[in-house]
């Protein structure tokens, strides 16, 4: 007698678009690499062009497909225009982000205002309008924000970027309860400090990086390569049944 057993679903994504917003540096370019190498077509948006069509050719040097697309998810109503204009996209990953680190007593309404434009009013109206498509298209889909262990904790001069990622969370949740019946996905992964051009700053200051690594509990701090694995999953047939929540990519920083 030969059992039926069950088969792990597949993380290959052939066939499949995706959409990845701050894709010219950082974790943005390492997650169009990720779902290009499991067989997506990525299509990779931020501002500077210039940077993202040299990432592309880097690809297509390596066989991977991609292409280029200027995409400034702070100018909504040209986001939303530009979008009309390409595919039905079966996944996005959001990782347009703007930090300003200081003083809560020193925050200005100014720069309040800029980070929340990217972190949060760019990734809602983006989210939203990758949906809106996939839901005209009947299709389903999986959109994951870029957010932060930042939305999970407080931390040392992050009052502001704190606020818009624990926002993100926010509407995270509802988004995947309002869409579920339509079989789109709504999840976050959230790093630790990851070595970016983002967090160059950070990681010049030997005392904060002190911190950081005595609050990592794996000891370290994250490189890209950390966070290619759960993009993939996340996209893929192999997440099927998550929806809503928060993949902590943080070393164990949120665990004590």
């Amino acid at each position: 007698m030969t059992l039926k057993l069950p088969r792990t679903p597949s993380f290959r994504l052939d066939g499949r678009n995706a959409l990845v917003v701050g894709a010219s540096s950082g974790i943005g370019q390492a997650a169009a690499v990720a779902l290009a190498e499991v067989g997506a077509r990525v299509t990779l948006a931020a501002r500077a062009i210039d940077k993202l069509e040299l990432t592309v050719a880097s690809m297509n040097d390596l066989g991977l497909e991609g292409m280029a697309v200027a995409l400034d998810v702070g100018d909504v109503e040209a986001m939303e225009a530009t979008l009309v204009s390409l595919p039905v996209f079966d996944i996005l990953v959001n990782s347009a982000g703007l930090a300003r680190h200081g003083p809560a007593l020193e925050t200005t309404p100014a720069d309040f205002d800029a980070v929340a434009s990217i972190n949060l009013r760019g990734a809602y109206f983006l989210t939203r309008a990758i949906a809106r498509r996939l839901i005209e298209a009947e299709r389903p889909g999986s959109l994951i924000n870029i957010s932060s262990q930042m939305a999970h904790v407080g931390g040392i001069d992050r009052a502001v970027y704190s606020a818009t990622k624990h926002a993100i969370e926010g509407f995270t949740k509802s988004m995947a309860i309002e869409w579920g019946c339509c079989g789109i996905r709504v999840n976050t992964i959230c790093p630790t400090f990851i070595k970016t051009p983002l967090a160059e700053q950070t990681f010049s200051n030997p005392e904060r990086v002190r911190w950081i690594e005595e609050k990592i509990k794996l000891g370290r701090i994250g490189e890209l390569e950390d966070i290619m694995g759960p993009v993939t999953f996340l996209a893929s047939d192999a997440s099927a049944m998550i929806t809503g929540t928060a993949l902590m990519v943080d070393g164990g920083w949120t665990a004590g």
